[in-house]
């Protein structure tokens, strides 16, 4: 993923509503009136929402005949994951470093 991808998909992600209709789509594919059901926001609302995340790449739409259920790419999260563990090994590593560093005492004058 490009910079400017991870940067949309984060954004994206810092919805809390946003957030929300990623874990209901971990579930399975939905419709924007079966996303919108738990929320206390329009249906035009979650379509905003869902367009968000669309754009980003989280989020696909097709045609089922007259319905058009929202499925989740687990492709683009894992994209995202992979760059989160990335980030993660880098400072436990430099951690580890620190830790070391402090158990082997001051230096010698």
């Amino acid at each position: 993923m490009s910079a400017t991808d991870l940067d949309a998909a984060f954004a994206a992600l810092g919805d809390p509503v946003r957030r929300a209709l990623v874990s209901r789509l971990a579930r399975g594919d939905a419709t924007v009136g079966e996303l919108a059901a738990p929320f206390d926001l329009t249906q035009q609302a979650i379509s905003h929402h869902v367009g968000v995340l669309r754009r980003c790449g989280l989020v696909e739409q097709r045609r089922d005949g007259t319905r058009r259920p929202c499925r989740l790419r687990t492709d683009r999260l894992g994209l995202l994951a992979g760059w989160i563990d990335e980030q993660r090994r880098t400072w436990d590593d430099r951690l580890d470093a620190l830790e070391q560093h402090l158990a082997d005492g001051p230096a010698a004058p």
